[in-house]
């Protein structure tokens, strides 16, 4: 009877050849964020991590979008209010002001964590050896180039590039 190979790696060596690749797929501000978050965790533990960012998600890098992210309490079933234990009814989630109310509140309270806004984390991302790629189906429906993006950018390649240059990776889809 074979042994079962263990299903979680080992931790016990500095050095790693672990790759994680996270797929980001959303523009909206509280979707940013997860893919952020693990990609700069798994760069502080020494993992090679590639972004790869397609429709939506293109927010994200765009040089004019980036700070421009919004979140919408529309069909989040989960979104807080600021009076702690209640949530946000989803009949009042489509009220105007709402999306401005609950996009102001989530930049405070990540502000408030010392989390650093979208372009700033890229930026840390970026300057920590993390790589960004843009995917071409994407950039050709929306007809951008390189020039729409940020400056650290690897470049817009295809899927497949990005399925053989993150081989072995763990995956993430945001």
């Amino acid at each position: 009877m074979a042994t079962a190979k263990p299903l979680v790696p080992k931790f016990d060596d500095e050095t790693t050849d672990r790759k994680l690749a996270i797929i980001c797929s959303k523009g909206n501000l509280d979707m940013a964020y997860p893919g952020l978050v693990l990609g700069n965790a798994a760069l502080g533990e020494g993992v090679e991590v590639h972004l790869f960012f397609t429709f939506w998600g293109f927010d994200m890098i765009h040089k004019k979008r980036q700070k421009k992210m919004k979140f919408s309490p529309v069909g989040n079933f989960a979104m807080h209010m600021p009076v702690v234990g209640t949530r946000i009814p989803q009949w009042m989630a489509w009220w105007p002001g709402m999306q401005p109310f609950s996009t102001w509140y989530l930049r405070r309270s990540v502000r408030k964590l010392g989390v650093p806004t979208v372009p700033d984390f890229l930026d840390q991302i970026s300057a920590s050896g993390g790589h960004l790629w843009g995917c071409k189906m994407s950039a050709d429906m929306g007809g951008l180039t390189m020039d729409d993006l940020r400056d650290d950018v690897e470049g817009i390649i295809t899927a497949t590039d990005f399925i053989e240059m993150t081989a072995g990776a763990q995956v993430l889809f945001v």
